[in-house]
């Protein structure tokens, strides 16, 4: 009966990859501009299965000239995320998020930390050196999220068929914008967002920066 039993779970498995959809958004601002750097995510609203340990591959975010590269990285929980240094000087990286609070003082060039996100919220980091650095760590709980790039646009690929809530987070939004949907095995419509986004409030990078430990 074992046996039996791992044949048909092997077999629901192949099928619910054979008849999975990819789910396009699209993203825009309310005056019809694509909005980039917004993190688009599928919430089974049906029994979920569980994620696969691909899906916590380990990811980066580094700095460069003095910015964090990239701005916003999605991950599921449980991820590594390492924090290269590939600068010429030195900086000061740290979060106060509630879903995961760290820091490296005096962060010198080649050194590589990393921090394991165990807590699905928004971590927002920082350079205590440079102001103008700052960058999201998006932690999920599904596997089912993408990032939309220069054109407003994201893809988030192998959706089984069920009913899901549609979220989206991008910095500029106060709240995430969210949609219950229905996805089904053939190709759906792409979902289409209009993101009420405030204004960029971000720090402007000085034009000649003399600051930061060399």
């Amino acid at each position: 009966m074992s046996r039996l039993a791992a044949l048909v779970c092997l077999g629901l498995l192949a099928w619910s990859r054979a008849v999975a959809a990819s789910v396009d958004f699209k993203l825009v601002d309310a005056r019809g501009h694509p909005v980039p750097d917004a993190v688009v995510s599928l919430v089974p609203l049906d029994p979920a299965a569980p994620a696969t340990a691909a899906s916590r591959r380990p990811v980066e975010i580094e700095q460069v000239k003095q910015e964090f590269l990239p701005y916003v990285t999605p991950v599921l929980v449980g991820t590594t995320v390492s924090f290269p240094n590939r600068d010429t000087e030195q900086h000061h990286v740290y979060s106060l998020s509630d879903a995961k609070k760290f820091e490296f003082p005096l962060y010198k060039p080649g050194m590589a930390e990393k921090v394991v996100f165990d807590r699905p919220g928004v971590v927002a980091i920082g350079c205590n050196v440079h102001d103008w650095m700052i960058a999201y760590v998006v932690v999920l709980e599904t596997p089912l999220f993408a990032k939309s790039d220069d054109d407003g646009a994201a893809r988030v690929a192998d959706v089984p068929p069920g009913h899901y809530r549609a979220e989206v987070w991008q910095p500029r939004l106060d709240k995430p914008a969210t949609r219950e949907v229905t996805i089904a095995a053939d190709s759906p419509a792409p979902l289409a967002f209009t993101l009420p986004l405030k204004r960029d409030l971000r720090i402007h990078r000085p034009v000649e920066s003399g600051g930061g430990y060399k």
